[in-house]
């Protein structure tokens, strides 16, 4: 009976931690993301709608959409990612690993002038 209740409990903990917690994680990341758009992103609905955001309310944004200037405004839920967060984010984290390939190479220099 014992060991049937801390099995029970096992495959609790093991669902919450692979299953429930990075749901969660990540319905946070796209709440914030929405939540900081701002005039001049580049971003995706969910309807694979793509444009450049022109205004920003409380609960809603224009964008641009092409050339012709089409505005279109949406709900801050049909916002599918930022693009220009994205891309500021993917380039961030480059400098930082060409940074650490860097003091990795002056490291080694450095052993070998040893």
């Amino acid at each position: 009976m014992g060991s049937t209740i801390i099995m029970l409990a096992v495959m609790i903990g093991v669902f919450y931690f692979m299953l429930i917690r990075p749901e969660n994680k990540r319905k946070k990341e796209a709440e914030e993301m929405r939540t900081n758009v701002k005039v001049g992103d580049r971003i995706t609905t969910i309807g694979g709608i793509v444009g450049t955001v022109v205004n920003v309310k409380d609960d809603k944004f224009v964008i641009e959409t092409s050339a012709d200037q089409v505005r279109i405004e949406l709900r801050k839920w049909a916002l599918s990612s930022n693009d220009t967060a994205n891309e500021a984010a993917q380039e961030a984290a480059k400098k930082a690993q060409e940074e650490r390939a860097k003091k990795k190479a002056e490291k080694k220099a450095a052993k070998a002038k040893k």
